[in-house]
């Protein structure tokens, strides 16, 4: 239903604002973490979202109450006055209690309903058993819920019309708040309370009236829709939605022993008790706290405003530059289908301009395949280096390769790949001369992640005799000659001659055997806030291009074949 809605991407990307993000259960957390996956294709791990500039942590904090306030109620006089009074009015008859606001998410009509349905099916305890009824009043402005109000009394009056008898009168219905005492009140002296929401987030008092319980009797009917149900388990857990199941909840409820009372009661107390409001707010902090400090280890290493003077000094002071730079996630932005991530002007004009400065060597080096880069930036002046090292074209000159590509382990391992990507719909097979490529960007993530791991299993298997090697990026599985890669690519270039600054920028894993092979007092720097052998990290594609449009503006750079300086 979430991804029904025209804003999703604002509200996500609104919540993940925050540092910390606490549900009451896991099953919600679950549901986010998927929606963040699905609707923004943001990554996570083990609760973080990586958002490049930032982590963000979820997380699950159940609700807790203030245990000892309502286990020592009932030595409160008012609270014992009060218990005193409804057993009294009550006499012999057994009580079922039944406390929420008057919301068609708390399933009232349903529970009267469900209880109908129990009187009905279970005639001997017609004159026996009460249901006490509390709707306290809600949005009491709103159409929808007068009409609702005017439903549920119509309701109590047609049972207590067809069930009751003189003296007998099946459901008690008060339609205001219950004061603190005569709410634990009512709880001490139920036999059983009926806590059944068609969808609740957690729902306290199911947790109230278990604690109110020090004598060891009641029993609990939770609904399974609850979040609360996933900490009381011990409770009688039915399908709100099922008035037989529900029915037969009440009956076992006042058929059960007392000493099994006891014991269910027992076991959700001392969780209760342990996890109460003041240990749910001190988790909230010390994990606010422990996102808070990763975040700023993470921080350590990003590039500060005197890191980039540095830099720009450093580069302004050079007369022989080298500039190493990435293609995709680096320059340019991922895209749903490779082919959609051409460059646009803004990078074109960039590129130029570095490229035609004399004292600048600039290196295009990407995984792309060498058609690809030749199409989209075979015009500029720069170095191109294709399939991670695979091919290079130095500015006006041919394609050479580093080793001759070879083909019979694509004929073993394509239709492999082929098989998966028909499995996994949205995903698609790359070839190019060095490597094979499987790309899942737009495919169903759960999915994905199960497929992935499957061919990943797969194909390691099957290459431990072939001179490739299984590779796994973002959001791809790549399969390789062994022994291209970008280090090796540029060793030459570094060796080319003594440069006097050196930057190389990239964002995936790919670029770490760049970063290995650059020597002391080079600038790398790598997008994105993972672990890196990288100096300094930057946050986005638009960092990167801030970063060059600076070295470009540079005083001491000249003007470049009649292009005015930005």
């Amino acid at each position: 239903m979430f991804r029904l809605l025209p804003w999703r991407q604002e509200l996500l990307h609104g919540l993940l604002g925050a540092d910390l993000l606490g549900f009451h259960t896991y099953d919600y957390v679950r549901h986010f973490l998927s929606s963040v996956t699905r609707v923004t294709g943001l990554e996570h791990t083990l609760g973080e979202v990586n958002m490049q500039t930032r982590l963000a942590r979820v997380d699950a904090f159940p609700l807790g109450i203030d245990f000892a306030k309502y286990a020592g109620a009932l030595r409160e006089e008012s609270v014992q006055a009060e218990a005193d009074k409804i057993r009294q009015t009550a006499g012999p008859h057994r009580i079922i209690a039944s406390i929420d606001r008057l919301d068609y998410t708390k399933g009232i009509v349903e529970r009267l309903e469900a209880f109908d349905w129990f009187l009905g099916s279970y005639p001997q305890y017609k004159g026996r058993v009460i249901l006490i009824l509390v709707a306290v009043p809600s949005r009491t402005d709103i159409e929808n819920y007068r009409l609702l109000r005017e439903r549920l009394e119509r309701l109590v009056g047609r049972i207590n019309g067809e069930h009751g008898a003189m003296g007998y009168v099946p459901v008690w219905y008060l339609y205001r708040s219950l004061p603190f005492p005569e709410l634990t009140a009512l709880y001490s002296v139920a036999d059983a309370a009926l806590v059944t929401p068609l969808r609740d987030g957690m729902n306290l008092i199911a947790k109230e009236f278990v604690a109110t319980r020090t004598d060891g009797r009641g029993v609990l009917i939770l609904s399974e829709t609850a979040g609360a149900a996933g900490e009381l388990g011990e409770a009688i857990t039915v399908n709100a939605y099922d008035k037989m199941a529900v029915a037969q909840a009440i009956a076992d409820a006042l058929e059960m022993p007392e000493a099994e009372q006891r014991e269910r009661n027992r076991l959700m107390q001392e969780r209760l008790r342990r996890y109460d409001v003041a240990r749910w707010c001190t988790d909230f902090l010390h994990a606010l706290t422990e996102v808070k400090t990763k975040q700023q280890r993470l921080r350590v290493h990003r590039l500060s405003d005197a890191n980039r003077r540095q830099l720009r000094a450093a580069y302004d002071a050079s007369r022989s530059r080298l500039l190493l730079l990435d293609y995709d996630g680096t320059l340019v932005s991922f895209r749903g289908r490779p082919r959609q991530a051409r460059p646009d002007a803004e990078v074109m004009a960039l590129l130029q301009r570095l490229a035609g400065d004399d004292r600048n060597h600039v290196v295009i080096i990407s995984g792309r395949d060498k058609n690809t880069l030749e199409n989209w930036l075979g015009e500029l002046p720069v170095t191109l280096i294709a399939e991670h090292g695979g091919w290079i074209r130095e500015a006006g000159q041919s394609w050479r390769s580093s080793r001759p590509p070879t083909a019979d382990w694509k004929r073993t391992l394509r239709p492999i790949l082929e098989l998966y990507s028909d499995r996994t719909p949205g995903s698609l097979v790359e070839e190019k001369d060095f490597s094979l490529v499987w790309h899942y960007r737009r495919a169903e993530p759960a999915l994905a992640a199960v497929r992935t791991q499957e061919l990943r299993d797969t194909l390691v298997h099957l290459t431990e005799s072939m001179d490739v090697g299984v590779f796994e990026g973002h959001k791809i599985l790549e399969i390789r000659r062994q022994g291209i890669d970008k280090g090796q690519a540029v060793e030459s270039l570094i060796r080319d001659r003594p440069w006097g600054f050196i930057l190389a920028v990239g964002d995936d894993y790919t670029d770490e055997d760049l970063f290995a092979v650059l020597p002391d007092g080079a600038y790398s720097l790598r997008v994105g806030t993972s672990i890196s052998r990288a100096r300094f990290n930057l946050d986005a594609v638009p960092d990167v291009r801030s970063l060059l449009k600076q070295l470009d503006s540079s005083d001491s750079a000249p003007t470049l074949g009649g292009i005015a300086k930005a």
